[in-house]
């Protein structure tokens, strides 16, 4: 834990050399398979390794215009756009910064696309479908399940494609394995394939956890080759992973400001919050690895609640205790691992928290402080 102590607190820490492996598997499976992995800004937003990214990725993905501009001026190429919504205001620049644009519904499709035609540049545009199947098991991350928002169910479909639609896009993973994917291809094949077969490409959207350690990366390339094959039509087949490219790839450091007692339960209290700055951990919800810790159990003599900065009552880890080999004591340090994707992109100034710092682990160990947020930061935000 000696090494973190040579971090600010708090501060978010990426290691771009397990950034580098995760893009070169990822590069495999594109090499190998004939496919195009971009990467999706939602999921992992560290810009300072666009660059990086994009010298073995085929782009990037946006949600937003405002994603859609960061890819532009930080990785030098037009995003694939896709947002639930587009809004008139914005229109103009999502065109300018997107090589494709993906509608959600056939209303903003018919809302939208005849500008698109007057454009200067071409466009490649596609709709989002739902293929009614998805072995998500948290319905708040699960864009499949019934009165879903997200997606044209293939009831609302028009026989044909308009004659300005290149591409259909589905995304109905999050952590799965291929075996899931190849599971929610044959639901999307029987929905759209008629579709498919007028399609010049098909984004499969993200939630394919291709760097997880046990994921099977040999069924992925056969089950992305056959679909393939299927559908010569196709000029290309899009994977938009956030996740998979920011796993494993770094650490949120912290530090025990206080230590309380409550009717038997010790609670460290922490410079980051919970709520503002890991808040998948109460919406998935899910319990963090803490590096040095481990599941409190009958002979855990040192167990500690982690409780976060903020004035919310629940702004602590709601899964659970942590045991530690000792004592814990104001000034340690306390490190929650895989903090890099889904975390930095959600985070919020509630109560006006400080936001963590983020900084960078070079190949040769060198740590660059690439932020640090300050009141402005937080005055910005509001009006």
């Amino acid at each position: 834990m000696k090494q973190y102590e040579l971090y600010p607190s708090p501060c978010y820490v990426m290691f771009e050399e397990s950034l580098e492996a995760n893009l070169q598997l990822l590069d495999l499976v594109q090499q190998s398979a004939g496919v195009s992995i971009i990467c999706a800004l939602k999921g992992f937003s560290f810009w300072h390794s666009f660059p990086l990214i994009k010298h073995y990725l085929r782009g990037a993905t946006a949600s937003s215009l405002n994603e859609a501009r960061l890819i532009s001026e930080e990785m030098g190429c037009d995003a694939h756009t896709y947002a639930p919504i587009y809004i008139d205001e914005e229109w103009e620049d999502i065109m300018l910064y997107s090589s494709h644009i993906t509608f959600n519904s056939m209303s903003q499709w018919q809302r939208f696309h005849e500008s698109v035609k007057k454009f200067p540049k071409k466009i490649s545009l596609g709709l989002r479908v739902n293929p009614q199947y998805s072995e998500i098991k948290t319905d708040l991350y699960n864009p499949a399940i019934a009165g879903s928002r997200l997606g044209i169910i293939a009831d609302n479909m028009p026989e044909h494609l308009p004659e300005d639609i290149e591409g259909l896009h589905f995304h109905a993973l999050c952590e799965n394995d291929s075996h899931a994917l190849e599971n929610c291809l044959k639901s999307f094949e029987t929905r759209f394939g008629h579709l498919i077969k007028e399609c010049k490409w098909v984004n499969m959207g993200g939630g394919h956890w291709i760097t997880e350690k046990n994921y099977d990366i040999p069924h992925l390339i056969e089950i992305l080759k056959d679909f393939k094959n299927r559908y010569p039509n196709l000029e290309e087949v899009i994977l938009e992973p956030g996740e998979a490219v920011g796993w494993q790839t770094g650490v949120l450091v912290s530090t025990v400001e206080d230590i309380v007692e409550n009717q038997g339960v010790k609670i460290a209290m922490l410079n980051i919050s919970f709520s503002c700055h890991l808040p998948d951990c109460l919406e998935m919800p899910y319990k963090p690895t803490v590096l040095g810790a481990s599941e409190p159990d009958a002979n855990s003599k040192f167990v500690y609640r982690l409780g976060g900065c903020s004035c919310l009552a629940g702004d602590n880890i709601g899964m659970g205790d942590f045991a530690f080999s000792e004592p814990l004591e104001i000034g340690d340090r306390i490190v929650f691992d895989d903090m890099i994707h889904y975390t930095m992109v959600k985070t919020t100034f509630f109560n006006g928290v400080r936001h963590p710092a983020i900084g960078v682990v070079k190949h040769d160990g060198e740590f660059i402080l690439l932020s640090q947020p300050d009141y402005e930061a937080y005055k910005a935000k509001l009006s």
